[in-house]
């Protein structure tokens, strides 16, 4: 899409690359505490939604909803969060989290409740498999 793209290092470190769709890349975040989906659209030098021209900011909403209805296929959560926040990461990214009323931080935002817990390498695996399936990504 934009040879100008690229990750912010944050995401990069806290993130596994799931694969992109044909606005933003799908990330999953590397926090078994959640199923968690970060989409990050793939232009420069953007930092909130209104920073995206009209269509793109409709482009990525349709993406976001894909990935929301991949969780709720492969979890089934109890409630889902979207969320566009940035403050800690300025690079426009949007957040799709699985929640569940067992989870860590239920009803609490999940951000600071528990702490980071890694995938094991065959859960992460097995998700990243259903996710790709579910949004019809091919593995980078």
């Amino acid at each position: 899409m934009n040879s100008n793209f690229t990750l912010h290092p944050q995401l990069a470190a806290e993130c596994i690359v799931v694969g992109d769709l044909p606005f933003a890349r799908v990330l999953l975040n590397n926090d078994a505490n959640y199923p968690w989906l970060i989409l990050v659209p793939r232009k420069p030098a953007l930092v909130d939604l209104i920073d995206l021209a009209d269509d793109d900011q409709i482009r990525l909403l349709r993406e976001v909803s894909g990935a929301a209805r991949a969780l709720k296929e492969i979890t089934r959560y109890d409630k889902l969060n979207v969320a566009a926040l940035g403050n800690q990461v300025p690079q426009l990214h949007v957040h799709v989290i699985a929640r569940f009323r067992s989870d860590a931080a239920w009803p609490n935002p999940v951000w600071g409740r528990a702490p980071r817990k890694a995938y094991d390498a065959a859960a992460c695996e097995r998700l990243l498999d259903l996710v790709r399936k579910e949004l019809k990504i091919a593995v980078m």
